[in-house]
């Protein structure tokens, strides 16, 4: 399969929303429209550290999406690059779509400089950890998470 890698466009909003649904099912999380709204708002900022790339197929349809976060951290010298959201159409796994989007990112990662690429998953989401543990293994640090109940 034939796959390019590129930034997301505004062409791409119909089918990184039906990609983005699908993330959203995965992690167990209806999609509220107002949050994906507001995603996409900010992908499509320029003025945003929020980015997104997208996979597409032979015949130009986007078969993958990665939403990505450039920050700064304390403790380097330049930004980190966390991607937050990896998403292949299930229809098209395991052909090397999510290589390909973190390959693509890696990459980036390099030319810019960033200091650091990182990405976190749930502990049993073993297809994905699989392609995960060829890049790194996970760390050790534990994450938590405080919610504020506000819209």
């Amino acid at each position: 399969m034939t796959i390019k890698i590129r930034k997301i466009e505004a062409r791409d909003e119909v089918r990184w929303r039906v990609l983005w649904d699908g993330y959203c099912r995965f992690y167990e999380c209806e999609p509220d429209e107002r949050i994906t709204q507001h995603l996409w708002n900010r992908i499509t900022d320029f003025a945003s550290p929020v980015h997104a790339i997208v996979a597409e197929d032979a015949n130009q349809r986007v078969i993958g999406i990665s939403n990505y976060i450039i920050h700064e951290v304390t403790s380097m010298l330049t930004p980190v690059c966390y991607l937050q959201d990896l998403f292949v159409d299930p229809d098209c796994r395991a052909v090397g779509v999510g290589k390909q989007l973190i390959d693509w990112l890696v990459a980036e990662m390099k030319a810019q400089r960033w200091s650091r690429l990182y990405w976190n998953t749930k502990e049993n989401n073993y297809r994905a950890r699989g392609l995960y543990d060829k890049y790194t293994p996970h760390d050790p640090f534990v994450r938590y998470v405080i919610n504020n109940q506000v819209g």
